[in-house]
């Protein structure tokens, strides 16, 4: 399958998956960017992502960002809908920075990863409570 990327810088190479057995493609800074300490930074990912129909693009910190960086995904991951992708769309990765310093994410660094997920879309309708299904609430299974 072919995956549709147009790069806003085109000095810096295109996404790819860096082993044969990488899931998720690296995003890289466009931008040198200073992420101040204690605060949520926004790194530009120099790429809109035309993602396929029937799928969405999960944006998410690589596994040695947090180590190295001081950098983590403050939602956990971002999600690109399939309609993300017009002219001003680039991936913007959010970042927090939990350190007590400056942190500075430099242009052309692997800052996330992105993976390609299929999804099914359901037809959302109300319905009552169903009583034996419940668990009991949040936080009772300990």
């Amino acid at each position: 399958m072919q995956l549709a990327v147009t790069r806003i810088d085109k000095d810096l190479p295109l996404p790819r998956y860096e082993t044969a057995g990488a899931c998720a493609f690296d995003v890289l800074a466009r931008i040198e960017t200073v992420i101040p300490p204690k605060t949520l930074g926004f790194v530009p990912g120099n790429v809109i992502v035309c993602v396929p129909e029937g799928h969405v693009l999960m944006l998410a910190s690589r596994s040695s960002t947090p180590r190295k960086k001081g950098l983590l995904t403050p939602h956990g991951f971002g999600t690109i809908d399939q309609d993300y992708c017009g002219p001003d769309d680039e991936l913007i990765v959010q970042v927090y920075n939990f350190t007590d310093e400056p942190v500075t994410v430099a242009r052309g660094e692997r800052i996330a990863q992105a993976l390609i997920v299929p999804v099914a879309k359901f037809e959302i309708i109300e319905t009552p409570p169903n009583a034996s299904r419940s668990r009991g609430g949040f936080g009772t299974t300990g």
